[in-house]
């Protein structure tokens, strides 16, 4: 099984299920992140990125109901884990920190807050609220920061009811590309130079 029908699999399998909250399933959320992304000429990882940013919530079981959420499911870092063993730091490193790039975004910017989503308010509230100003510091440290922010806001994005997208079949070739094919080397996929 390649990563691409590995992928597609696990959305047929996860993503039709409602996006927590919103008015869009996983699915839909995950092509409409990937078609902003695409529509602001991102580079091929991050459009990848932006599609597989909330892969984390579809490779564990989490509840159905934001209302039964009590602790953040920490999708970004389980995310990030299984995408690194699949694709270059340029896709996984920016899902990693998307959900601090939320919690950046609402401490640097006055009007972010105000656009989330009720979703989105109340799992900010689990992962920790807006960054302090020493968070802020650390967060502005990491290479891939500014991606990460790119794909915050085509998440935030990404909710929108009827929108039509393409098919998640159509990123086929660009999984592929973007897929790591080497070994493994210390539990980490080796990049492909």
């Amino acid at each position: 099984m390649t990563v691409t029908d590995e992928i597609l699999e696990i959305f047929a399998r996860r993503g039709v299920g409602a996006y927590f909250g919103e008015r869009v399933s996983m699915a839909e959320h995950a092509l409409q992140a990937a078609y902003f992304a695409e529509a602001a000429a991102a580079p091929p990882p991050l459009i990848v990125a932006a599609l597989l940013h909330d892969v984390g919530h579809l490779v564990v079981e989490v509840p159905d109901d934001l209302a039964d959420w009590t602790d953040d499911a920490r999708h970004e870092e389980i995310g990030s884990g299984w995408l690194a063993e699949r694709f270059p730091s340029e896709v996984y490193e920016p899902v990693r920190l998307h959900v601090p790039a939320k919690r950046y975004l609402c401490a640097t910017n006055a009007r972010y807050f105000s656009r989330l989503s009720a979703a989105s308010v109340v799992t900010l509230k689990l992962q920790g609220g807006p960054m302090s100003a020493a968070e802020i510091a650390r967060f502005e440290t990491e290479p891939y920061y500014k991606d990460a922010v790119r794909i915050r806001h085509w998440d935030d994005q990404g909710k929108v009811a009827g929108l039509v997208t393409p098919k998640l079949e159509t990123y086929r070739a660009l999984l592929e590309s973007t897929a790591i094919r080497a070994g493994r080397a210390g539990g980490r996929a080796q990049e492909q130079v």
